[in-house]
């Protein structure tokens, strides 16, 4: 670690005075260009010193140069407690976090498969008649012309199915749901349905004025009655004469879709979503487009069966689809257009795959996925943005990973790397802090125990270092047994507890402490609060196997 004033080194991002969180007064030099691991026990200031500050500053930096009145927009966020950065290139943070995104964020939107998959339906997919360019050609209006990229997206008004809205489920009221006992009365509850206190009151007041006995279990009415009362869209007022004031009817299914909809308050909301049941889109069966986007193929299927396809699927398909007849019979233009788009599909397929992704279907929303999935989804896409010069902080994007599979990921970073850029990795596991050109190691324990840089050097060299947690773990010289685990004292024992060595206690069962009488008469300090009545401490703490009175 360097001294606070010395100078920055070329070549380097030099921090200066980092106290964020528990870090203590950190200085150092980090070179750029690098695979550098961050490692340390939990809670020992890896992340403090990578995300909390380095790359807060980067950030910080970036709102700096943008408008005041744009930067009033952008949540910005306090700045690091950090005296001096120098050297700090623009960074960008792959954070291990779960996704916030909606349904309709799904794995092809993020890793961008579905935008180049679309646009091969659009350019090279199989029409049916009357669709097709050929049959098109010199028509006008434009919306007669073949579907665009857009219209094979659930996420646009010209795409999605016109009864889900591109969700590909629906919530509906459930008539089983309302009644919550047939075997009440209507005034006695049977409705499960409405509104407590008023609301509730004024429907059953309602009821009994147009004529329908609340008085009698709710199964005893006739079928048409019950199913008016709990379905009807009508809304009859009537006078509540009793009570002076005109009242309007509204049935249990119309208030729940009403509140779900239209009410301000979530306690509300989650009250209606209790009678509703998730149903498979009718129209769409679950696809979530509608039926001209559906009626386009690529090799005898359309693109909600291609997105429905694990990536690997996804890939093998593609590539048979290149030898398919219906992509052989298009024209010269948009076969070769074909070939160019599934190019494209291949590549970002490969590298997706490459990171250990090839589960993950394009379907998939994203709210679904672990964060180091989304992690790694996230890391694809800079793989394949050809950037240079740029700072990635990730998150431990090795968890989750199977061993075979964290060799490709090392490939894709120092891919990164060859490039021209810096990586800055929080992790923990071996095989990656070995593999890293540079480690900075915090320690020795965690929160204000830590925030010490330890080590700043090349992996070979840390195996010696004093107090790190990390060296004995690597291996080397300097590597310690680990602190013995420590046995809590048993509440009810086949074997003795005893204070100290020469004391043993022959008693298979704790003793009672109301009674100095029910002491185990094999107790060789009879009168011992110590050795019967209270659990000794973790220094005395001796068991014995060989009991003289077992």
């Amino acid at each position: 670690m360097q001294h606070d004033d010395a100078p920055p080194l070329a070549g380097h991002i030099s921090v200066r005075g980092a106290t964020e969180h528990n870090l203590r007064d950190v200085s150092l030099d980090i070179p750029r260009d690098r695979v550098v691991a961050f490692t340390g026990i939990s809670g020992s200031g890896k992340s403090s010193l990578a995300f909390g500050t380095i790359y807060a500053q980067s950030r910080q930096r970036y709102l700096e140069s943008v408008s005041p009145y744009a930067r009033r927009l952008i949540d910005q966020g306090s700045a690091p407690k950090v005296r001096q950065i120098v050297g700090l290139p623009p960074a960008v943070a792959l954070r291990q976090q779960h996704s916030a995104g909606s349904a309709r964020s799904t794995v092809g939107t993020v890793s961008r498969v579905s935008n180049v998959l679309r646009m091969l339906y659009s350019r090279a997919g199989d029409y049916p008649p009357g669709y097709r360019p050929a049959d098109l050609a010199g028509s006008f209006p434009r919306d007669a012309a073949p579907l665009d990229s857009d219209s094979f997206s659930p996420n646009t008004a010209v795409g999605a199915c016109r009864t889900c809205s591109g969700i590909g489920r629906l919530l509906q009221v459930d008539e089983d749901l309302l009644v919550g006992d047939p075997d009440l009365s209507i005034q006695d509850g049977a409705i499960a349905a409405w509104p407590g206190a008023f609301g509730g009151a004024n429907y059953r007041r309602i009821l009994a004025i147009l004529g329908i006995d609340i008085h009698v279990p709710f199964r005893t009415l006739p079928a048409d009655t019950r199913r008016w009362v709990l379905l009807t869209d009508e809304q009859p007022t009537v006078d509540v004469e009793e009570f002076h004031y005109k009242g309007t009817y509204m049935s249990p299914k119309r208030w729940v879709e009403h509140t779900f909809h239209d009410s301000q308050s979530a306690r509300m909301r989650a009250k209606a979503a209790e009678f509703m049941t998730e149903r498979l889109c009718p129209s769409c069966h679950g696809k979530r487009l509608n039926p001209e986007a559906l009626a386009v193929t690529i090799a005898g299927r359309d693109i909600a069966h291609a997105t429905a396809l694990q990536l690997t699927g996804l890939r093998d398909f593609l590539h048979e689809a290149l030898t398919h007849p219906d992509t052989l019979a298009l024209p010269a233009e948009r076969r070769q257009a074909a070939h160019a788009l599934i190019d494209v599909l291949d590549d970002q397929l490969r590298t997706l795959i490459d990171l250990g992704l090839g589960y993950l279907a394009t379907a998939r929303p994203t709210t679904t996925l672990s964060g180091g999935e989304l992690q790694r989804l996230h890391l694809a896409t800079q793989l394949r943005s050809g950037l240079f010069g740029v700072l990635y902080v990730l998150d431990e994007p090795s968890a989750g990973l199977h061993p075979s599979d964290t060799e490709v990921l090392l490939g894709a970073l120092h891919r990164l790397r060859d490039e021209g850029n810096t990586l800055f990795v929080v992790e923990h596991n071996p095989l990656v802090i070995s593999a890293a050109d540079w480690i900075v190691d915090l320690g020795p324990g965690a929160g204000r125990y830590g925030g010490e840089v330890l080590f700043n050097g090349q992996a070979a060299e840390l195996p010696g270092v004093e107090g790190s947690a990390t060296a004995r773990y690597l291996g080397g010289g300097n590597r310690r047994r680990p602190p013995p685990r420590r046995v809590p004292a048993p509440r009810a024992t086949s074997c003795a507890w005893v204070a100290s060595v020469d004391t043993t206690c022959a008693a298979s069962t704790r003793p009672s402490r109301s009674a100095a009488s029910q002491r185990s008469p094999g107790c060789r300090e009879q009168g011992s609060r110590r050795c019967c009545r209270r659990s000794p401490t973790p220094s005395e703490r001796i068991c014995t196997r060989t009991c003289p009175r077992r």
